[in-house]
């Protein structure tokens, strides 16, 4: 409709055009004949006349004209004074008191439309009388006849013509995003692997296609994260639980003395601790993705202070150093238990991953970029290919080298997500048997002044 709407005013403003155009190139021809015929006009006996008629109608006949111009000479009352041959006995039409510069009239004459003119004649300044000319009207008639007619008929043929057109246009255009749709409804939990089409042409549906393939590959992710998530909490959940299931069916196979009750019980006490840690972490972690936290102002410095001093309760035989090079307090904008955590974690991985005989260095100092906390330890260092892997959920390295070392390698995975929340920059540094060094970057833009 709209199209339809708007070829119908283009057809409307193109007649109107040439209506207009021939209209002024009529009216001009009419001026240019008034101003030839004006001066040829005289006032003999209160009688308008033109001067030299005879000479004047040689000259007409003499002349090939396919328009003809009627004249005719009237006196202000509009009563015939003088007026062309070629009008025999008809007269033109005279409106009382109407002068048009430049500007004409349509009318019948003798049943042929004509264009007619009207001039006053002005004597000393007095109007003396009006000077009618008038053209046939038939040609151009005829023309705007047919300009109408071809614009009719054409009409509904552009119009067909336009609608078959946006047809074939819409569907080429619309292809893609079914193509697209087709696609995206293949697509399931399954198979997140697969892609939606892009385009050739980098239009806007090739932008909603790359924006959606982009949320498939973060969707894709995070069920593959899930998954090994699942599957490694399984494993780790299922391995000690299997183990106290043994020790109990042990038990129950003979009477046992007490020795041997009390050696089955502690041991399965250590293992009901290990599963309450990784219960604990788990639940950690689940806290963490699902974002619950609350900003507050923590003093970095003393935060620091206060886990170094229950760690080494914890572990009294172990030497943690720390060298404060901070002028001012070191505050800044975040949660302090979660702060807490990164900083418990990293002091612990470095107690636990070293020798007894070795010490833990802390530096802490400020930086251009922030404020720096270094965690260093000389114990038995990581790989370069487990360093690729260090941030896994339930990734552990060769920890064989000490010993058998409790965890469920989930310590630094919770880290990442924490620095990740609150921008702070970790960095590992390490070699393997010569120890590690983490540098935590707390960013001026959590740095509290």
């Amino acid at each position: 409709m709209a199209s339809a709407l708007m070829v119908l005013m283009s057809f409307l403003l193109i007649y109107q055009v040439v209506k207009s155009t021939v209209l002024e190139n009529i009216d001009n021809n009419l001026e240019n004949e008034t101003n030839k015929h004006v001066n040829q006009i005289k006032i003999e006996d209160g009688q308008i006349k033109f001067v030299h008629k005879g000479e004047w109608e040689e000259e007409e006949h003499k002349e090939i004209n396919f328009n003809p111009i009627f004249i005719e000479i009237v006196d202000k009352e509009g009563n015939p004074m003088d007026k062309s041959p070629n009008l025999g006995s008809n007269s033109l039409y005279f409106k009382p008191g109407t002068a048009l510069v430049n500007k004409g009239f349509n009318l019948n004459l003798n049943g042929k439309e004509v264009r007619q003119m009207q001039v006053e004649l002005l004597t000393e300044g007095e109007l003396t009388g009006y000077l009618l000319l008038a053209t046939s009207f038939e040609d151009s008639k005829s023309l705007l006849n047919n300009l109408k007619t071809v614009l009719f008929f054409l009409y509904p043929i552009v119009l067909l013509f336009l609608f078959l057109t946006l047809r074939w246009l819409a569907s080429k255009s619309i292809q893609p995003i079914l193509d697209i749709t087709r696609k995206a409804e293949i697509i399931t939990k399954d198979n997140l692997n697969e892609r939606l089409p892009t385009l050739k042409y980098k239009d806007e549906i090739n932008s909603l296609s790359v924006s959606i393939n982009h949320l498939l590959e973060r969707v894709e992710k995070g069920v593959l994260r899930e998954k090994q998530f699942t599957s490694d909490a399984s494993h780790e959940l299922r391995t000690p639980l299997a183990i106290l299931k043994g020790n109990f069916e042990v038990l129950i196979r003979k009477p046992r003395t007490p020795e041997e009750y009390i050696a089955k019980i502690r041991e399965g006490i250590i293992i009901i601790d290990k599963l309450n840690a990784i219960l604990d972490q788990l639940l950690t972690l689940a806290r963490l993705q699902k974002g619950i936290h609350k900003n507050e102002e923590v003093d970095l410095k003393f935060l620091v202070k206060d886990i170094i001093e229950s760690t080494q309760k914890q572990n009294p035989t172990r030497s943690i150093i720390l060298t404060e090079k901070l002028v001012n307090k070191g505050f800044i904008k975040a949660n302090e238990k979660s702060v807490a955590i990164i900083l418990e974690n990293l002091i612990q991985n470095a107690i636990k991953y070293s020798l007894d005989t070795q010490d833990i260095n802390l530096v802490l100092r400020r930086e251009k970029e922030g404020i720096c906390l270094e965690i260093i330890d000389q114990g038995i260092g990581i790989s370069d290919e487990e360093l690729k892997k260090i941030y896994q959920p339930f990734f552990r390295g060769e920890s064989h080298e000490l010993g058998r070392i409790n965890g469920a390698g989930l310590g630094l995975s919770i880290v990442k997500k924490l620095c990740d929340l609150y921008q702070i920059k970790i960095y590992i540094l390490s070699e393997k048997g010569k120890g590690t060094t983490i540098i935590l970057l707390f960013p001026t833009t959590i740095i509290h002044a």
